[in-house]
């Protein structure tokens, strides 16, 4: 996942740093409160940095830290001490900052005086505001420079900007402070044993405005409409108990992230959709927020249908070549501010990518399969319709049956699957590959949306769209085990490049293919030798790229580092072909990775082989929390589940094959078309409570779609 135009990955943060997030506003601060211009640190609204420096020091000195507390996504809680001048290692002076984000920050500072003796303290905070664009401060390339005014007044200070015909500005609001045009200080002695307390706000001037109520929060005890919205969406999700208690934990703190990655539709408010991930992209993104909204769908389907239904909003309708939109397209990326798009023709949505187009369709199909109206789903298929025309007449640009991509300006993304750093596609001797490219998975997913768009025809009666559809997709499936297959190799290119030549690298990208279903069952056996393989499998789960290739680093970002959500793919695919012992080998090395990390797994980690490393190795600018990381463990336990409810056929199916070490697992609270169901899991048995009139449970594995295309299709010739 990249930015506009970024061919990296995310500014690093470094160790210790703290991330807060609130819907697209976001805080990255130093483990002691501080915000440093130097780093990727700042207070964030709308994709500009709103506040740049944040440094609070206390006679002179700054703050040694103690701890810094995460309490919720948006509110942390930082302690530090004041050193001794004299040189003494105790320090009697504690300070603390309760810092909540919104439209900017709320902070409260505390200095606690644990001396029998009065402490005179000068406690300052200097303030900078540099109004940088998100991608500016994320690559460390700060070129713009704003004409600023900064205005103390009473109790605020206000800065003002101006950078061409754009305004920018923020006050600070500091009670009993001497504001001065860089700092507020405040002078105050702190008795034996007492504490000095203070309030502060930083909030944007939106339209040369203050926002209307920027924080919710506004007191001890008090519950905020934000708490009120998260214990919302807490009450709705399944509630869950696990004999391991390790994966109990993993899989609570997914739930955790994927309720901080929830932001509004800003056209919508009350559809609710996946960003993709803190801080960097707490936006929008077509396939980043399709893959996790599909991952969680046991969680929150809703999640999938918001997503689906925004991303439909967005649909490319014209052709564009510097945003790169096409008439049917999903976009890539949706960016708040105007002034983010600055290198792409100055637009707030980016469509250079080749994947979320089919994704959108797949998703679809399972949103339908969940069982949501049939009046909602059929606002949604003449959008599933122009998707399909754009893989026909845009995707696939040469007609020879593949969807491939070049962009089409030399500012977009020079890779456009989800690989999409600047040499993510390679070859096995490690040249790079040349557009148009034609990636395997795509293909796999075009697959995919082209039978759940047979299913939805079927489902609503139309059986000569869905026999079309079938067609095509047969023809695809025939057409891709013919030139992707190497079979002296025995694996499949990563893609095709510019001149129709298989791309030879061993890449994880050929597990998306298993997901979907287009390799071939003699094939399948010869894939997952090679994705288990040492030089594929680290350990803690499958590398992007073997380490037997040209281009292998165990340290970057795409060739050779393990990605949790790529796995989890593999492992859905690995169970629908059969293989359930290696399925169960991947959910449990990416479970004891999370253990590492406090239960949460993070975007990418390095792919340097657990023989030399006990612990996962952490790729330095790794997005955590990050939506398709959060949603991994979700899914991994999930497909070993074997879960697969299908509401208008009426039919619940699970045949489970959870590892013993997990212990036995009860749910209570689980969606399920409308209702709320009870699930007991203990060895492979699996008992249901609370199922909705009308659907039955089945112990055993599910249908697929194309299996289900193949039973309608039998049907109908009866």
């Amino acid at each position: 996942m990249a930015g506009w135009n970024a061919d990296t990955a995310a500014g690093p943060l470094g160790s210790g740093t703290v991330t807060l997030v609130e819907g697209s506003s976001f805080c990255i601060s130093s483990a002691n409160g501080d915000i440093h211009p130097e780093h990727p640190h700042g207070v964030f609204f709308e994709d500009t940095r709103i506040l740049s420096r944040w440094n609070l020091t206390v006679n002179g000195q700054s703050i040694e830290p103690l701890a810094a507390e995460t309490k919720e996504p948006y509110r942390a809680f930082f302690a530090g001490r004041v050193p001794r001048s004299d040189g003494y290692a105790d320090s009697p002076l504690i300070v603390e900052r309760l810092r909540e984000v919104g439209t900017g920050i709320l902070e409260e500072i505390t200095v606690r005086n644990y001396s029998p003796d009065a402490a005179e303290c000068v406690v300052e905070l200097t303030v900078e505001s540099d109004f940088a664009d998100l991608f500016e401060v994320k690559d460390a390339r700060i070129q713009r420079r704003w004409e600023e005014i900064r205005q103390p007044d009473g109790d605020s200070l206000t800065i003002l900007a101006a950078w061409q015909d754009v305004r920018k500005g923020v006050v600070v609001n500091a009670a009993g402070a001497d504001v001065g045009t860089d700092a507020l200080t405040y002078r105050t002695v702190i008795p034996p044993h007492g504490g000095w307390s203070t309030r502060l706000s930083v909030v944007p001037k939106v339209d040369g405005t203050d926002p209307a109520a920027p924080f919710a929060h506004t007191g001890a005890g008090e519950t905020s409409p934000r708490d009120r919205r998260r214990q919302a969406w807490v009450s709705k999700i399944p509630v869950l108990h696990m004999g391991n208690r390790s994966i109990e934990r993993t899989l609570r703190r997914s739930y955790d992230d994927l309720g901080a990655l929830r932001i509004e539709d800003p056209h919508d408010p009350d559809r609710i959709v996946v960003a993709a991930g803190a801080p960097w992209f707490m936006t929008l993104f077509g396939r980043d927020s399709l893959f996790a909204s599909i991952m969680a769908m046991p969680v929150d389907p809703s999640l999938a249908l918001g997503t689906v239904q925004t991303l439909a909003d967005r649909q490319g309708s014209v052709v564009d070549p510097m945003s790169e939109e096409e008439p049917g397209k999903i976009l890539h990326e949706v960016r708040l501010d105007v002034s983010s798009g600055l290198a792409l023709g100055g637009k707030t949505a980016y469509y250079g990518t080749s994947d979320a187009t089919p994704l959108f369709v797949l998703v679809l199909g399972e949103v339908s399969r969940w069982g949501f109206g049939a009046d909602t789903i059929a606002a949604l298929l003449p959008h599933a319709d122009r998707a399909l025309e754009w893989i026909r007449n845009y995707g696939d640009r040469d007609g020879d049956g593949f969807v491939e991509y070049a962009r089409l300006n030399d500012q977009g993304l020079i890779n456009q699957g989800w690989k999409d750093s600047w040499d993510g596609v390679n070859f096995a001797d490690g040249r790079m590959a040349e557009a148009p490219i034609a990636l395997c998975e795509v293909q796999g997913y075009v697959y995919g949306a082209y039978m759940a768009r047979s299913w939805l025809a079927y489902d609503a009666g139309d059986e000569a769209l869905a026999a079309d559809l079938r067609d095509c997709a047969a023809r695809l499936k025939k057409q891709f085990n013919e030139q992707f297959w190497l079979p002296e190799r025995g694996y499949y290119a990563i893609a095709l490049d510019r001149d129709k030549r298989p791309v030879d690298a061993c890449a994880s990208n050929m597990g998306h293919c298993l997901w979907n279903g287009i390799i071939d069952e003699d094939k399948a056996p010869m894939v997952v030798e090679r994705l288990m393989s040492p030089e594929m499998f680290s350990g803690w789960g499958v590398r992007t790229l073997a380490s037997d290739m040209g281009a292998y680093n165990p340290a970057s970002y795409h060739n050779g580092s393990v990605w949790p959500h790529d796995n989890a793919v593999i492992q859905a695919g690995l169970l629908r072909y059969g293989f359930v012992e290696e399925a169960q080998r991947i959910s449990t090395a990416l479970l004891e990775a999370a253990e590492y990390s406090e239960g949460r797994l993070p975007e990418l980690f390095c792919g340097f082989d657990r023989k030399n490393f006990t612990a996962p190795v952490p790729y330095p600018t790794a997005c955590s929390p990050q939506a398709w990381a959060a949603t991994t463990p979700i899914s991994l336990v999930t497909n070993l589940m074997r879960y697969y409810p299908h509401v208008s056929e009426g039919g619940l199916w699970m045949d489970p094959v959870l590892p013993e070490a997990y212990g036995d697992l009860h749910i209570t609270n689980a969606p399920m078309a409308g209702g709320r169901i009870t699930i007991d899991i203990s060895g492979s048995e699996a008992a249901i409570q609370g199922l909705p009139d009308g659907m039955v449970f089945h112990h055993g594995t599910r249908p697929w779609m194309a299996d289900l295309v193949q039973r309608a299709r039998m049907k109908g010739k009866d």
